[in-house]
């Protein structure tokens, strides 16, 4: 199963046996899993083998077919042999036909020549085009055999030898460029060590299969070393160098409690971590199987393509057939010229480049999007992102960081009194889990004090003596239940909360000592990310659940102009039904678990991988890895030079055709030239495909 076409021939195969109940075709790995109960999977190898296609079942289970094949890269070596050899000879038979004039010796050897010329160049060929025909199937193969065996039998066979080498060799090269695309995503493999150096039970370090490493097993990864796995770090610090699997152009500062991810590649110091996920399902191999699975579906386009193609062949040889009948009364030329011109046709009709150009096209931008930390499900999804008008951003994770910070505080003794009461905050802060009051020691990073009779009190804050003083560090209700509140206090709370943030009071028993603001800030992408999807003519809009007043000051910050604020899962539903009705083609972002629903509603949903829940990335279509807002807009850009190199490749594959059918109807056009007009548009349509590898998204 060398390209497309074949896919398309083996697919229409199965889909005449009843009981499959799904077929994911994998052309990089050249494998197809059939869902289909036992006897149906076998009637469905035996199907495949009829047609003309070996196969090998890879194994088998209650579901049917499944598994990957141990070696991706299609072995062309012998192949490349074969084919010289059958150039050789074909050039040989042309020479031999040249010179030969009356000498019946060399006619003969020039015939012999091109007879093992097409044998060598077109025997697999031949075997599936002849197993085509019986089945009463046109496809490209039975085309050039009916082609090359007519211009041999009308005595063309030194033409029909260097045909049917040319063909072969197109199709090696055509073969070849394809795996450069398909093989992308399983280059990404090769990032991920082999092995790994894990702790053992007596504290010495041992390099084992990072396939076999369990759960929760310390890893060491030193200076310029890839990560083999994932895991939360334990010991150490690190500079990561994330490009690899988020596409983060900087590294990335990794202490312990941080995660990391297989692939990535340590750069200054030397750190420990626990492994989270054993070897098939780390980030990385999860990002390779689901791009895998993305090529498996077709783009819009491509079934576009495909049933075009499926008329289209069959159209052009009953043309050609009408040719070699009609032409010779119509035009009064002899049977063997009307035949020739027949034959010219059946070679310049193959659709190769049409039907190549496609799938190509689609896997360079899967894989271009997957080495950015985009990762795409779906060639759908790829091309529909171009039509997006609006698209839904939540607030916090999405927009923001998603982590609260210290973001002001107010000593309101003023004074020599400053540094004391801050580090009285900082003991008491640092003592509780709640993510504000971490969020204040984090800010604070101050020495602390011994705490005694630190209590917690809910739904309030906490308390405890420092000096022998009891001090507590709460909201606001904690300071009114104490006799403590003034207008004052009140005032700077309302000034605060009209910004979003969360006030958290220090106080003694004889009034607060500090106003301690906390707030959930924007990311540093964001508001580029909007200023982006502006300029691309695509509205943003942030729903979130929390309070309006909130909502519309992160709002502003990222320039983001409608904001619809305390949203339950259901009302985000309604804003996205609102949305479509409004502008069309919506997108959503989010992260969370309540984000889930809308991202399953939207017509494309987005979901941002580093933070997000599985739940969210399960119901998104496509994951940001990095959780940077810019890859939604780097996203509409990607689909909408996909969509462009796709009408090109159309519009090339099928002009040129158009050109040399004409030549043909009119006599000027020989084999040589339509089987060198059929290599040349593959080869561009491929070419101007894997162009998208290596596009730029930036704005």
């Amino acid at each position: 199963m060398d390209c497309a076409v074949e896919e398309s021939d083996i697919r229409r195969t199965l889909d005449k046996i009843p009981g499959i109940r799904s077929l994911n075709f994998q052309l990089g790995a050249r494998t197809l899993a059939i869902q289909a109960p036992e006897d149906v999977v076998e009637a469905a190898v035996a199907a495949i083998r009829k047609a003309g296609y070996e196969s090998t079942v890879l194994s088998q289970g209650a579901d049917g077919v499944s598994g990957d094949a141990d070696d991706h890269d299609h072995d062309h070596g012998a192949g490349v042999k074969r084919l010289a050899a059958a150039l050789v000879l074909a050039l040989g038979a042309e020479g031999l036909h040249f010179f030969a004039g009356d000498v019946s010796a060399l006619k003969y050897a020039g015939l012999a020549a091109a007879a093992l010329a097409i044998w060598l160049a077109g025997v697999e060929t031949y075997t599936k085009g002849i197993k085509a025909l019986v089945r009463g199937r046109l496809n490209i193969n039975a085309l050039m055999s009916v082609a090359v065996t007519g211009a041999f039998v009308i005595g063309q066979w030194p033409e029909a030898a260097m045909v049917m080498a040319l063909y072969a060799i197109a199709e090696l090269i055509e073969a070849r460029a394809a795996d450069r695309a398909r093989n992308a995503i399983q280059g990404l493999v090769a990032l991920a060590p082999e092995e790994a150096d894990v702790l053992q039970a007596d504290k010495s370090w041992k390099a084992e299969p990072s396939k076999d490493v369990p759960l929760d097993a310390i890893v060491r990864i030193r200076p310029g070393e890839r990560v083999p796995l994932d895991g939360i770090v334990t010991e150490g610090r690190s500079a990561i160098n994330q490009a690899p699997v988020t596409g983060e152009s900087l590294p990335v500062d990794r202490t312990v409690g941080d995660p990391v991810y297989a692939g990535t590649i340590n750069e200054t110091g030397e750190i420990q971590f626990r492994v989270t996920a054993a070897a098939s399902n780390t980030t990385l191999a999860r990002i390779i199987h689901a791009v895998e699975e993305a090529q498996g579906t077709r783009a819009p386009t491509q079934r576009f393509v495909d049933r075009f193609a499926a008329v289209y062949t069959p159209a052009v040889f009953a043309f050609a057939l009408a040719v070699a009948l009609l032409s010779p009364w119509l035009l009064g030329i002899a049977w063997l010229d009307g035949i020739y011109k027949a034959l010219v046709l059946l070679v310049v009709a193959c659709p190769c480049a049409l039907v190549i150009s496609t799938p190509v096209t689609v896997v360079s931008a899967l894989a271009s999007a997957a080495r950015r930390g985009i990762l795409i499900k779906g060639g759908t999804y790829l091309e529909e992102a171009r039509r997006i008008k609006v698209v839904a951003l939540d607030k916090t994770g999405t927009v923001t960081e998603g982590k609260p910070k210290l973001v002001d505080w107010t000593s309101l003794r003023g004074g020599d009194d400053e540094g004391p009461v801050a580090r009285i905050g900082m003991s008491l802060a640092e003592r509780s889990d709640h993510p504000v009051s971490k969020a204040i020691a984090q800010g604070l990073a101050l020495p602390v004090s011994d705490v005694s009779g630190f209590t917690a009190l809910p739904g309030r804050g906490t308390e405890g003596r420092i000096g022998g003083r009891l001090y507590a560090l709460g909201n606001f209700r904690m300071v009114e239940e104490r006799g403590l509140g003034s207008p004052d206090i009140e005032a700077r709370l309302k000034e605060h909360e009209a910004q979003g943030r969360t006030v958290t009071l220090l106080a003694d028993d004889d009034g607060v000592l500090a106003i301690f603001a906390v707030a959930d800030t924007i990311k540093a992408s964001s508001k580029e990310a909007v200023a982006e999807l502006k300029a691309l003519g695509v509205t943003a809009v942030m729903l979130t659940g929390d309070n309006l007043a909130t909502g519309q000051t992160i709002a502003a910050q990222a320039g983001i102009e409608q904001v619809r604020g305390n949203l339950l899962p259901e009302d985000k539903l309604a804003e996205i039904d609102g949305l479509k009705k409004r502008y069309g083609m919506t997108g959503m972002t989010g992260d969370g678990i309540n984000d889930a629903p809308a991202l399953a509603r939207s017509d494309i949903g987005f979901a941002m991988g580093g933070m997000g829940t599985d739940i969210a990335m399960e119901a998104a279509d496509i994951v940001v890895m990095n959780d940077d807002l810019r890859r939604i807009p780097e996203t509409i850009r990607l689909s909408r030079k996909t969509h462009t190199v796709l009408m090109q490749n159309i519009s090339l594959a099928l002009g040129i055709k158009a050109v040399f059918m004409v030549l043909a109807v009119l006599g000027t056009a020989t084999m040589w030239m339509a089987v060198f007009a059929d290599m040349g548009a593959t080869l561009l349509v491929v070419a101007n495909g894997l162009r998208l590898m290596k596009a730029r998204l930036a704005a």
